[in-house]
């Protein structure tokens, strides 16, 4: 367990009290009970202080003055001092954050969100009585569940409506390979698409679809969350799971398929060639394009009104750069050396059949591009 010094101490030998290590975990096979004594000569029994970990594994602090001491197990011979009870909760809160910002990015789309959202969970996580809990991970993802929850209804009460499509913040790796820093955030396949349409769900929906569809949480557990019955919260999963598969599949293609399908329609658009993009193209096809505040947002649908955006496009100024978009083929495009737009394709039956681009000037500086330096020339 990363933090903790774990001891096997059945065969080490007593030393005196001043001897002892000032911080020293034991990890013992069972509860067990010790003799504390703040003076040599006044024993008294209590139960350390103890954590779980979820394979089992019960760790306990032991502290005492005394130079020897044996328990009802035989297992601790030695003592040490006390570790600080809110650092040891801070090292386990860190162990689950790769999960607990998947889950917040999952429920709010923004990635600063969501980074928002676990240190709200960390605050509340340090004020509260962790003596009781007995599934640390489950309790964690519980928390930013709710904080996350509270987030959504924020936003709708606030009637936030952005100027045309609205994209979720896309997670960008270089095209040869994802930054281990994002596995957790892209596991399950957490295309932009599947995002796009998770902001149409209501905020309960969202979270049961999540919760259960994504980190298999039990419905009676989110029903707390959501002040619903767990048939009502299962309900509200299956509305939103419904909505999901009709309009968002991901990419049914392997990756080098989905390079082939990309590069084919970059050619296209370099060259000006209107019946290669159509072919390219699914004929329902659908584009969405966030440019923010700057008017550039539009949504297209059909492979001939697509396509003449592509060819379009083509003609500015812009240098198109391979990039996986939230794990999938996709492009940053570069204009004077600076990212223009961020695209994510979505590749399905050999055809382009949803194509998601960001070109939001401040959410694109606030982004992390770095990781395309990665293997470039």
């Amino acid at each position: 367990m990363s933090g903790l010094v774990a001891a096997d101490t059945a065969a080490t030998p007593a030393r005196a009290a001043g001897d002892l290590p000032k911080k020293l975990w034991y990890q013992v096979p069972q509860p067990v009970w010790h003799i504390a004594s703040d003076t040599p000569g006044s024993p008294r029994r209590k139960r350390p202080p103890s954590h779980s970990t979820p394979d089992g594994v019960l760790y306990v602090r032991v502290t005492f003055a005394v130079s020897a001491v044996s328990t009802p197990c035989d297992t601790i011979r030695e003592g040490v001092l006390e570790m600080d009870e809110q650092q040891l909760l801070a090292e386990r809160f860190e162990q689950h954050r790769p999960r607990l910002r998947a889950v917040a990015y999952r429920m709010l789309g923004s990635l600063s969100e969501a980074d928002d959202a676990v240190q709200e969970s960390w605050l509340r996580v340090s004020r509260a009585d962790t003596d009781a809990v007995e599934n640390m991970a489950g309790w964690l993802t519980t928390i930013v569940a709710r904080v996350s929850l509270n987030m959504l209804r924020s936003r709708s009460t606030r009637h936030e409506e952005p100027f045309g499509p609205h994209l979720p913040d896309p997670i960008i790796d270089a095209s040869d390979g994802t930054d281990p820093e994002h596995e957790a955030l892209l596991a399950d396949s957490v295309g932009l698409a599947l995002l796009v349409v998770l902001d149409t769900l209501t905020p309960p929906e969202r979270l049961a679809f999540v919760l259960h569809d994504m980190f298999a949480m039990p419905f009676d557990e989110i029903a707390t969350i959501v002040d619903r019955s767990p048939a009502a919260t299962r309900q509200l999963a299956s509305r939103a799971r419904r909505r999901v598969q009709g309009t968002a599949p991901g990419p049914d293609a392997e990756l080098a398929e989905q390079w082939e399908v990309v590069d084919a329609f970059l050619a296209a658009a370099r060259e000006g060639d209107f019946d290669g993009l159509v072919a390219v193209l699914d004929p329902d096809v659908v584009l969405r394009a966030d440019g923010g505040a700057t008017g550039l947002s539009t949504e297209a649908r059909g492979a001939e009104r697509v396509a003449g955006l592509a060819r379009q496009w083509s003609q500015t100024d812009l240098t198109p750069q391979r990039a996986l978009i939230n794990g999938a083929a996709g492009i940053v495009s570069l204009r004077g050396g600076r990212p223009f737009s961020v695209g994510a394709i979505t590749v399905r039956g050999g055809r382009i059949a949803e194509i998601d681009i960001l070109a939001d000037p401040e959410r694109l500086a606030r982004l992390d591009l770095t990781v395309l330096s990665r293997g470039q020339p």
